[in-house]
């Protein structure tokens, strides 16, 4: 079946920067399929390609539980599904990678997640992740496409996610600036409880004196199995977990990119969030058409040597 964005949906997805949501799975299913990944990520945490990575007090630390796909098949299965890639495609050509993988997860009395956009991932490291073609110009807006879907209900009560539309196609913040580091530091912006992941995003704006106006955020709610895709440069954020600890809200994200743009470009390792991870082991994902560029190291098979399917 062919599960491509149409004209209209291309050209709301420029404008906008987003589109979405679409149906994955029945919420039936989508529970279904994440109770038995539950139970692979807490029994085979040792699969995990991060999982000897060691900070610098020397213990285990994968930092956000990025690229569990190389290890849980259900998430290999669900980076490579067409009804994502061929969306994905029809907003980026067909030949594309999906380079990293994560889990959002908040429960009761969770902060927010602040206002920020991501154009080379060098907010938290300090080293840029992502590197456009310098032919490309501004065009794609640098960053990379985002694929967030919800695995549990996600509403405004639980911390659905937020975004301002339009906002891509502008820099609020500048990512060679640094941020510093305290996990400890409960931050409250506007009466809101929120942050970023221990770093205040606020360090990296262009403008010190700016604040994102709210009044043009709207919510995506999402029903579990439903998914929404927008670009990194969009001003995105969260809000608090205001709910019970029976409304845990779990967003798993992918994130996608031709394969001409260079990931983790001179760089081995990558130090963020309290952690450190070696990148020997990572590789992109091939997940439609073909690698024409040779700038990116492949990864074929996961952790048990299954073949990563290819979605043409």
């Amino acid at each position: 079946m062919d599960y491509s964005l149409s004209e209209d949906e291309r050209k709301r997805f420029k404008e906008d920067g987003f589109i979405g949501p679409f149906e994955l799975h029945t919420p039936e299913e989508m529970t279904r399929i994440w109770a038995a990944t539950r139970k692979q990520l807490a029994t085979d945490k040792s699969l995990a390609i991060y999982s000897d990575a060691m900070d610098s007090n020397n213990l285990a630390n994968n930092i956000a539980s990025y690229d569990r796909h190389f290890d849980v098949q259900s998430l290999a299965q669900h980076i490579c599904n067409p009804k994502i890639v061929q969306k994905v495609s029809s907003l980026i050509g067909p030949d594309v990678l999906c380079w990293r993988t994560e889990f959002f997860f908040k429960t009761a009395g969770d902060a927010g997640t602040d206002w920020h956009q991501a154009n080379t991932f060098a907010n938290a490291s300090g080293r840029k992740q992502i590197e456009w073609p310098a032919e490309e110009g501004l065009e794609h807006n640098e960053g990379t496409i985002t694929v967030w879907t919800a695995f549990t209900e996600a509403t405004e009560r639980n911390g659905c996610l937020r975004v301002m539309p339009g906002t891509h196609k502008e820099r609020f913040y500048d990512e060679t600036k640094s941020m510093n580091y305290r996990p400890d530091d409960e931050q409250i912006k506007d009466g809101v409880k929120r942050g970023f992941f221990g770093y205040d995003y606020r360090e990296l704006q262009r403008d010190p004196n700016w604040t994102p106006d709210e009044s043009k955020a709207i919510s995506i709610t999402l029903n579990p199995g439903q998914f929404v895709i927008f670009w990194s440069s969009l001003m995105h954020a969260s809000l608090p977990h205001t709910g019970t600890r029976q409304e845990q809200r779990m967003g798993f994200v992918g994130r996608y990119a031709p394969t001409k743009v260079r990931v983790y470009p001179d760089t081995q390792f990558v130090e963020e969030y309290g952690g450190r991870i070696s990148l020997e082991k990572w590789g992109a994902v091939l997940v439609s058409g073909q690698d024409h560029y040779g700038r990116n190291r492949f990864r074929t098979q996961d952790q048990r040597g299954n073949p990563f399917k290819v979605c043409d």
